[in-house]
């Protein structure tokens, strides 16, 4: 976990923050409308669809450790130090991600009942890749068509294009007349 889970520095991306709700049911579930959640954690303006409130029971055999590795994409390496701490959780926690922000600078003030479990790092995508080596790939390696062909092209599209105006105007015509 990071010692700095509250702070949150502009343009944070690929976190995700674990909060266990030390609070009653109806109350939990009332998180999930938009805007409340930002009030329990002390911070307006949050994004709704970045912010999981969830009943650990509703995740039955897969956990919340599956959850967070399996829905989140998080490595086991990464969550290994904390499984027997979340696996322990009941109740219901909420899911943060780092998107829920917008890109702002933050600071959360959680409510007492509102406890930082976890601050983990989502897996970044690998962008490395060979550069194309191909005779195709290369700029302006397509055959051009010399100036005569690309017209005679261009009045064969246009002819075809003039052929279908005209037919349908014709059938507009003759479905008016009949």
């Amino acid at each position: 976990m990071s010692d700095d889970g509250l702070i949150v520095p502009e343009d944070e991306y690929g976190r995700i923050r674990v909060f266990a709700l030390d609070m009653p049911p109806e109350r939990a579930d009332f998180l999930r409308e938009p805007g409340a959640a930002d009030q329990v954690l002390g911070l307006a303006g949050l994004d709704p669809t970045q912010i999981d409130v969830i009943r650990v029971a509703d995740l039955e055999e897969l956990g919340l450790t599956g959850y967070l590795t399996e829905g989140c994409g998080l490595s086991k390496e990464q969550i290994a130090p904390d499984r027997a701490m979340l696996e322990a959780l009941d109740g219901y926690v909420l899911v943060l991600r780092s998107r829920a922000f917008k890109g702002a600078a933050a600071v959360l003030a959680p409510e007492p009942d509102v406890r930082l479990i976890a601050t983990y790092d989502e897996p970044s995508p690998d962008w490395r890749a060979q550069p194309l080596r191909s005779d195709s790939a290369a700029p302006y390696s397509a055959p051009r068509l010399s100036p005569r062909a690309a017209r005679a092209q261009a009045r064969r599209i246009g002819g075809s294009l003039f052929a279908a105006v005209i037919v349908v105007i014709a059938l507009v015509l003759w479905w008016g007349v009949f």
